[in-house]
């Protein structure tokens, strides 16, 4: 099975991560012309840099919490002649996120309102500003595809012992919104299939991201491979689901955590 991304326009929010470059870079590699996105920073110049000299490359600067940046952005690039008919709701705020900010990580009866309610805006609700807006400007016009991007933790629970010690931990707002973003793709599945839009999720595994060694060792002790994951082992199936190859699936979780949810 050849898979080739020749004509396809894929959008990607928070592209400026470990696993969102890794997309960009293997779309690229397989013939797509390719959106990213992030928030104005360090990651976004680091993409910039790497991918900007590529005339199939674009980049825009979104706010995933700025509900008017979201409506605005697929008008934003139809004005510069890009059409997106793949977009990847894979923005988030995770715990290597949080670290790298250098915010604390408090246990569950002092986690903080605030802390949830960001991360449902992040997550979720942002997910959720992104699909409407497809509805509103491309869903029913070319055939198209959502992709959705969860976690291992969206239908499993944590192994809450293997960050003791660690400087980041599992929390509960992140395993409860990439639970809640496949509930947006089944719902989303059913209501777009006859307007020619699939709608899919993405659950990666553990993805190594310069994690220390007793960390990969306590994962990979959970994990039927017995390793974390190749940012570009969670792409190339990413790069399957943006293809024509994938076009008879939809309402499907895809995951990609090296059996860790089939124990």
């Amino acid at each position: 099975m050849t898979v080739a991304l020749n004509g396809q326009t894929i959008f990607i929010t928070g592209s400026g991560g470990v696993l969102g470059t890794a997309y960009v870079n293997a779309m690229l590699e397989n013939g797509a012309t390719v959106i990213g996105s992030d928030l104005p920073g360090h990651r976004a110049d680091a993409m910039k840099e790497r991918f900007g000299a590529n005339p199939n490359f674009a980049y825009y600067d979104l706010d995933m919490g700025d509900e008017d940046a979201i409506v605005g952005i697929f008008q934003k690039m139809a004005a510069d002649g890009l059409n997106p008919n793949v977009v990847l709701n894979n923005a988030a705020i995770t715990g290597e996120l949080l670290m790298g900010a250098g915010k604390p990580f408090p246990d569950f009866a002092n986690t903080s309102i605030s802390d949830w309610e960001k991360t449902l805006r992040i997550n979720l609700t942002a997910p959720f500003l992104i699909a409407r807006q497809m509805d509103r400007d491309i869903v029913g016009k070319y055939p198209a595809k959502l992709i959705n991007v969860a976690s291992m933790y969206a239908l499993n629970g944590p192994h809450h012992q293997i960050y003791e010690g660690m400087p980041f931990k599992s929390f509960s707002a992140y395993s409860t919104t990439k639970a809640g973003i496949h509930g947006l793709t089944l719902w989303l599945a059913g209501y777009w299939a006859k307007r020619h839009c699939t709608v899919n999720t993405i659950a990666p595994g553990a993805v190594f991201n310069g994690h220390s060694d007793e960390f990969q060792r306590r994962v990979g002790e959970l994990i039927m491979a017995g390793r974390m994951a190749d940012p570009k082992e969670i792409a190339d199936v990413m790069i399957f689901l943006c293809s024509e190859n994938a076009r008879y699936m939809t309402g499907q979780l895809v995951n990609v955590d090296g059996g860790f949810s089939g124990w």
